[in-house]
């Protein structure tokens, strides 16, 4: 099949930006970096790699789903998303923009790392809220894998850390 349009990377990552993470709708997985491969053959025919944050993830058929239907809006014949492990996620993929989305939807940020995740990254920790450190580890296990529960000692809020990985 001779295509009329060779779609190229940057209008699929484009478009991979409307694909929100559903339990964080402000972040694209382009910004939460778990974009990890985009392929495209002559016949437009587009392949994408995406490595979840953890094993198990609860999103990950939906986010593979709304990739599927966001792609296929492009002049493609065919898209098809590997879920795979090759590239191992870590915090560090994460965006600027991301980060950016994370803070305002009241997160607090997970701290860059060299590959060594310290526990002083899950223990001093930024209010969200109102910029302290003067916060307390609640719980390493929030509402899913990839999050931390905190707490301020100066605004009384408690507030979910995405965790450094």
């Amino acid at each position: 099949m001779k295509v009329k349009y060779k779609i190229d990377e940057n209008t699929v990552r484009e478009k991979l930006h409307e694909v929100m993470d559903p339990e964080i709708p402000k972040i694209s997985v382009v910004d939460l970096g778990v974009i990890t491969g985009i392929n495209i053959d002559d016949e437009n025919n587009v392949s994408i790699t995406m490595t979840p944050t953890f094993a198990g993830c609860p999103a990950i058929e939906y986010m593979k789903n709304d990739i599927v239907e966001k792609l296929s809006t492009l002049e493609v014949r065919d898209v098809k998303v590997d879920v795979n492990y090759d590239v191992q996620w870590n915090s560090n993929m994460i965006t600027d923009k991301g980060r950016e989305m994370l803070k305002e939807s009241g997160f607090a940020l997970p701290g860059k790392h060299n590959g060594l995740v310290q526990i002083e990254l899950l223990q001093n920790v930024e209010c969200p809220f109102c910029g302290s450190k003067n916060t307390d580890l609640r719980s390493t296990f929030g509402p899913t894998q990839c999050r931390a529960i905190h707490y301020c000692n100066n605004c009384l809020q408690s507030f979910e850390q995405f965790k450094p990985v």
